[in-house]
C-alpha cells in the first residue's frame, strides 16, 4: 500500500524534480513527511509568497517548471501574487496546496479557502483532487500543461485526506493526453513564406524580441536569424538578453521607459517581426509609436497574444523554435538595405549616454553599466520594480548571461527570491540583485534563506529613501505632491545585514561602489552593499 503523500513525491522524482521552495503548515504536513525520505531539496522560505518568485526564478534559469507549495488558507492565498506574477510572465510553475479534509469542504473551518477559485484568473489550469488514485495523472499532466504551449502556472490543490488515504500501487503515466489540449507548435508554412516574402520586400526590417524567444530556448537561433539578415533587434522588457548588449544589431528596450533609439527604429520601420511579445502598453504605448505603413509579423505560441495590442498583417502561431528554423531555412541570401545599416549603426552610438552626478552619492546608472564588466560574463541579474528596474533595464551590459525581473505583473520584492531561485538553478553562476530600498523592506525576510543556505548572492540597494518611480509620477502628474512616498522610519540595512551575518558595506560615490564590488566579485559568500543615491535622480 502507498499513501497519496507518498504518491505526490514519487510523482515530483518522476518529473526530475530536484528542488522545490514552500513552508509548511498542518494541510501540508503529511507531504511533507514523506518529503523527508526523498532526495529533493526543500528550501524553507521565510513566507509563501517568496516561495512563488523563488521558484520562477529557478524555471527562468533552469528551463524546467518550477515548484512551491504551501498550507490551506493563508499559506495558500500567501502564494497568489507569486502566481499571478509567473502567469503575467509567462513562467512555468507547478504550485502544491494543502487543503482541508474532503469531507470539510465549504464549512468555512479552520484555514479553509477556495483557492482553485481565487488563483482562477492567474493560472493555466487548477485541479482539486478529490481521488487518491488521480494523483498521478494530475501531476504528469500538470507539468506538462505548464511547460507546453504559452507556459505558466498550474495548481493543484490536495485535501489532507486525500494526501492520507492509501493505494495499493503507483504508476506514473509515461505521456498526456488532454482533450482541448493541443497548443499548436509548428508554424503555418503559408504564413511563414509570407512573412519571409514581406521581410524579402522591406526596407527598414526591425525585429521585436519578447520573453518568448529566451523560454523557448531560441535566442541563439534569433542571433542567428539577425547577422545573417542584418535586421536590427531592439526588446522588451522581459527580452533583454536575447542579444548581447554590445551586438552591432541590438539597440535596446523599447517602450514608455525604454531607449529613444530603439523607440525611434520601431517607428521608421517598414516592417516589424514581432517574436515572443505581446507588446502591452509598456511597449508600444500608442498606435501611431509604428507608423501607419508599417507591415507587422507577430509570432506567437498564443493565438490570443496575436494582434491584441498592434494590427497584426501576418500572424504565426507556433513555437518560436519551430518558426524561425523555418524563417532561416526560407530567408535566402537577403540582407537589409546599406542605407538603413548605416542609419542603425549611427543610432547605436547614441545607445549609452553619461549621466550628471550628483555629489556625494552613487550615479545608478553608470554603476549598473559598469556591473556586467565586473562580474563573469555569465552572470544573472534580477532587478525588481521601480526605477531600480529601468536603471537595470536600459544600463546593464549583457554578455552571455540573463537579465530577471517582472515585466507583467511588476512585482515589488520580487528579485530576493527570485534571485534564490536562479542561484539554485545555476549554482556556478554570479547571481546579483538590484533593488530598492522599498522593494528590499518587502522581502528582507528572505536573507534567512540566502544565509541559511550560504548562497554567494550579491546584494546592491539603491537606496534614496524615497518611492522612487511613484515620486517621479507625482513629480510629473500630481504636482510634486509627494503623497505616501517619503520612506520615513527605515531601518539601518547594515545592522540587518549584520544580524543575518551576511557581510555588508555602503557607498557614496561610483568609486567607493566599484572598488567594493571588486573585491567581493570572487567571494563565495554573500554580500549585500548599500549605495546611497540622490532622490532627484530619474528613472532615465
Amino acid at each position: 500500500m502507498i499513501s497519496g503523500a507518498e504518491i505526490m513525491v514519487k510523482c515530483l522524482e518522476a518529473e526530475g524534480v530536484t528542488v522545490v521552495f514552500g513552508y509548511p503548515g498542518a494541510a501540508i504536513c503529511p507531504f511533507y513527511d514523506k518529503l523527508y525520505d526523498s532526495d529533493i531539496n526543500h528550501i524553507l522560505v521565510r513566507q509563501e509568497q517568496n516561495a512563488a518568485h523563488a521558484a520562477s526564478g529557478y524555471a527562468r534559469c533552469s528551463n524546467r517548471p518550477g515548484v512551491c507549495i504551501a498550507t490551506s488558507g493563508p499559506g495558500a492565498t500567501n502564494l497568489i501574487t507569486g502566481i499571478a506574477t509567473a502567469y503575467t510572465d509567462s513562467i512555468p510553475m507547478v504550485a502544491i496546496t494543502g487543503q482541508v479534509r474532503s469531507d470539510l469542504l465549504g464549512r468555512d473551518v479552520f484555514q479553509e479557502a477556495d483557492i482553485t477559485g481565487a488563483c482562477e484568473p492567474f493560472v493555466k489550469h487548477s485541479y482539486l483532487v478529490n481521488k487518491t488514485e488521480d494523483l498521478p495523472r494530475v501531476f504528469k499532466e500538470a507539468f506538462h500543461i505548464a511547460s507546453t504551449g504559452r507556459q505558466g502556472p498550474v495548481l493543484i490543490d490536495i485535501p489532507m485526506d486525500i494526501q492520507e488515504n492509501e493505494i495499493e500501487c503507483f504508476e506514473y503515466p509515461e505521456d498526456v493526453n488532454i482533450i482541448g489540449y493541443k497548443p499548436n507548435t509548428n508554424g503555418h508554412a503559408i504564413q511563414v513564406k509570407k512573412a519571409v516574402d514581406a521581410i524579402a520586400k522591406s526596407k527598414r526590417p526591425v525585429i521585436v524580441s519578447g520573453g518568448g524567444v529566451l523560454s523557448s530556448g531560441v535566442k541563439l537561433k534569433l542571433q542567428e536569424f539577425a547577422d545573417k539578415t542584418k535586421i536590427p533587434v531592439i526588446s522588451t522588457m522581459m527580452g533583454i538578453g536575447i542579444m548581447p548588449s554590445e551586438h552591432e544589431l541590438y539597440l535596446g528596450m523599447l517602450g514608455t521607459h525604454g531607449k529613444a533609439v530603439a523607440n525611434r527604429a520601431l517607428h521608421e520601420a517598414d516592417l516589424v517581426i514581432v517574436c515572443g511579445a505581446r507588446l502591452g502598453d509598456r511597449a508600444v504605448a500608442a498606435p501611431d509609436q509604428m507608423s501607419e505603413n508599417t507591415t507587422v509579423i507577430h509570432i506567437d505560441i498564443d493565438p490570443a497574444e496575436i494582434g491584441k495590442n498592434v494590427k497584426t498583417e501576418i500572424p504565426i502561431v507556433g513555437d518560436m523554435r519551430n518558426v524561425m528554423n523555418k524563417m532561416l531555412e526560407n530567408i535566402g541570401d537577403y540582407t537589409v538595405s546599406a542605407q538603413w545599416s548605416e542609419t542603425v549603426k549611427n543610432w547605436k552610438k547614441d545607445l549609452y549616454k553619461n549621466p550628471p552626478v550628483f555629489d556625494g552619492y552613487v550615479e545608478p546608472r553608470t554603476l549598473v553599466s559598469h556591473l556586467s564588466g565586473m562580474f563573469h560574463s555569465k552572470a544573472i541579474l534580477v532587478a525588481d520594480v521601480g526605477q531600480n528596474q529601468i536603471w537595470c533595464a536600459n544600463n546593464f551590459r549583457i554578455r552571455e548571461g540573463r537579465f530577471l525581473t517582472t515585466g507583467g505583473m511588476g512585482t515589488m520584492g520580487y528579485s530576493i527570491p527570485a534571485a534564490i531561485g536562479a542561484k539554485f538553478a545555476r549554482p556556478e553562476r554570479d547571481v546579483i540583485v538590484i533593488c530598492g530600498d522599498g522593494s528590499f523592506q518587502m522581502s528582507l525576510n528572505e536573507l534567512a534563506t540566502i544565509a541559511g543556505n550560504n548562497l554567494n548572492i550579491k546584494i546592491i540597494i539603491m537606496r534614496n529613501h524615497r518611492l522612487g518611480m511613484v515620486r517621479e509620477l507625482q513629480d510629473k502628474n500630481y504636482n510634486s505632491r509627494h503623497s505616501a512616498t517619503i520612506l520615513n522610519g527605515d531601518p539601518d540595512f547594515l545592522k540587518i545585514a549584520d544580524s543575518y551575518g551576511i557581510d555588508h558595506a555602503e557607498a557614496n560615490s561610483n568609486e567607493e561602489a566599484e572598488n567594493i564590488i571588486r573585491e567581493i566579485v570572487d567571494s563565495d559568500k554573500p554580500f549585500i552593499l548599500v549605495c546611497n543615491v540622490h532622490p532627484d535622480t530619474p528613472s532615465i
